[in-house]
């Protein structure tokens, strides 16, 4: 049942601030806002055009709460589909808080985590997908995501849902019909386009959900983790790829002793790099800890570079095959991580040395962290995990765990219609699996909803939207 009462809630972030925007929503939105607002020029709120701004004040008994600009949405034409008053306040808390409290007092209730834009939803101004995509815009903090949340909103991905779906329904109603004449054994539905229909549907199906793998890694950023011996660099090489201090850097061993993470852009792709515990045997036990914590954010990485003191191995002291047998461990242990073998200090190494160490270990690649040489080529390489392919093409490209779980679900229904077509099943049959597969596509758009489904994607929402 849509809500038709009148919501209020801040739509910038709390705090100070040179302006804040209060959002009023309801049917009666307008009519209840006009008494409290006085115009510059004595206009009435309530007999205003849509989308128009208009200079006053806000106030009470005579009382000026503050000097403001008042946008005015008529429904159906707004956000939510219904009337809408957006206030720009000066972004005083105290201000703030008047405002809203005024209209708390006189009408207004205070407005649930995401129940803006739940009414757009409701209000048939929004599909299901393209509601959770402005989550998905806010959260975003790089130019991949942003791009990818932009397409969803715009109905991209919901789109080719529903193109799908309703092809697949037009066949299900023959299918049904079928069954009403099941007496005079006709066939409305022509199996061989059915079949067609099928196979479309599946390459279609196959290629969102395939999309899921690179989508995750741009919606969560990649997650990489620098390893190695004490003192190598690790932590300066995450300073230079910040391009600021973040972590401490001294000559002493186990200078580092827990995980400092944080993330950065390359490419409009988010990565998160996690500078850990050198890896050694010690008795310091706080050391020890942080060790432990090494292989547990190796585990969580998709991606290992494992860094050593290029100048120490042209030592005659270092044992260049105990070396080689740690990387064969780390390769055979995560197999589906790529592992970077990075030589840092390269500042200090010759190109006669270089090309020695290459004979030795053939995929080093050497880098200077304390002069940035090679960082530019290192990020270049991990961009070479990401496949942005589908990116630069502009397809739709899946970051929701609910539809990709929606996708596989249909998927399965649609190879046992597959199945029984191929079998000869009969239509009654074939019509419960058509309709499981219907079921998946209305989820994800959301022609198919529960209370408790909406209640879960709309909670993760701020306040505000």
């Amino acid at each position: 049942m849509t809500p038709n009462d009148n919501i209020i809630a801040l739509a910038t972030p709390s705090g100070a601030g040179a302006i804040a925007v209060i959002r009023i929503s309801g049917k009666s939105a307008i009519a209840l806002a006009a008494p409290f607002f006085k115009s510059v020029r004595g206009k009435d709120l309530a007999k205003q055009k849509t989308h128009t701004i208009h200079l006053g004040h806000i106030v009470e008994n005579d009382r000026i709460l503050d000097e403001v600009l008042v946008s005015v949405f008529q429904g159906p034409n707004s956000y939510t589909g219904e009337d809408v008053v957006e206030i720009s306040c000066h972004g005083s808390p105290y201000i703030q808080q008047q405002i809203i409290q005024l209209f708390l007092r006189n009408g207004c209730r205070t407005a649930d985590a995401g129940e803006f834009t739940l009414r757009a939803f409701l209000n048939g101004k929004l599909d299901l997908s393209q509601a959770e995509a402005v989550a998905d815009l806010i959260a975003s903090d790089n130019e991949a995501s942003h791009q990818i949340a932009m397409q969803q909103m715009r109905g991209g991905f919901s789109n080719e849902i529903k193109k799908l779906r309703d092809e697949l329904l037009n066949f299900a109603s023959l299918i049904e019909l079928e069954l009403d004449f099941a007496e005079e054994d006709v066939e409305f539905a022509d199996r061989s386009q059915f079949k067609d229909l099928l196979r479309r549907i599946q390459e279609v199906l196959k290629r969102l959900i395939d999309s899921f793998a690179v989508g995750n890694v741009i919606k969560n950023g990649i997650p990489i983790a620098i390893v190695g011996e004490p003192n190598v660099g690790k932590s300066t090489l995450l300073n230079a790829l910040l391009n600021e201090e973040r972590a401490i850097v001294s000559a002493i061993a186990g200078t580092t002793r827990d995980t400092i993470e944080d993330e950065i852009s390359i490419g409009g792709i988010g990565f998160r790099f996690i500078d850990t515990a050198g890896i050694r045997d010690t008795k310091d036990v706080v050391e020890s800890i942080g060790i432990k914590k090494t292989f547990e954010k190796i585990e969580q990485s998709q991606v290992v570079i494992f860094m050593l003191d290029g100048s120490s191995v042209l030592k005659p002291e270092f044992d260049i095959e105990k070396l080689k047998v740690e990387l064969e461990k780390i390769k055979n242990k995560y197999p589906q991580k790529p592992l970077l073998i990075l030589g840092n200090k390269a500042d200090l190494i010759s190109a006669q040395e270089q090309d020695s160490l290459h004979q030795q270990i053939p995929n080093l690649h050497f880098i200077s962290a304390k002069t940035g040489e090679g960082v530019e080529t290192l990020k270049e390489r991990l961009l070479e995990f990401v496949n942005t392919g589908a990116l630069r093409n502009n397809e739709t490209i899946v970051t929701n765990t609910r539809h990709y779980n929606s996708l596989l679900k249909a998927l399965e229904e649609v190879e046992r219609v597959q199945f029984g077509m191929d079998e000869d099943t009969p239509a009654d049959l074939l019509a419960i699996d058509i309709r499981q597969a219907l079921f998946h596509f209305g989820e994800i758009t959301g022609e198919i909803t529960s209370d408790d489904l909406l209640g879960n994607i709309f909670a993760n929402f701020c306040i505000g939207k």
